[in-house]
């Protein structure tokens, strides 16, 4: 499984907006800047997690962007999800369903299976929340 730059910087604004948004609306700009993001891509994949409802905005001077809900109700995989789409290691396991005509005796099916459930087992386990927290214990720590 490889995430793309676009699951990346999604999950990083919004560990952004959790961590700099204090009730506050978030500026675009801002985001970008502090994440070394392209404005225009920025705007590309807010507007995703705005379409999922992730994100809220409020127009004007004083705008910006803000979480629709608190960061602990947000996992790691809900977030690489909404922008990667699934994270199956193989397309017979992208679906609700096996579509493989071969899975009665596919001998490696087991082996992707084990991997899907050890990737969701990761990405389902943590949440934005807990980003916010590792990125405290980093500051927190780091010497000068």
């Amino acid at each position: 499984m490889l995430v793309s730059t676009k699951g990346r910087y999604a999950l990083r604004t919004m560990v952004d907006l959790a961590v700099h948004g204090d009730g506050e609306p978030v500026k675009i700009k801002d985001i970008a800047n502090r994440q070394g993001i392209s404005g225009k891509y920025l705007e590309q994949i807010i507007s995703i997690l705005s379409r999922a409802g992730y994100v809220r905005s409020i127009r004007g001077n004083q705008g910006g962007y803000y979480l629709s809900k608190p960061a602990a109700e947000y996992t790691v995989g809900m977030i690489l999800r909404v922008t990667e789409g699934s994270l199956a290691p193989v397309d017979c396991l992208s679906g609700e369903d096996n579509p493989c005509t071969r899975q009665l005796d596919c001998v490696t099916l087991r082996l992707w299976r084990e991997l899907d459930e050890a990737i969701k087992g990761v990405v389902d386990r943590y949440t934005l929340e807990d980003l916010v927290q590792w990125r405290k214990n980093m500051k927190d720590n780091y010497v000068i």
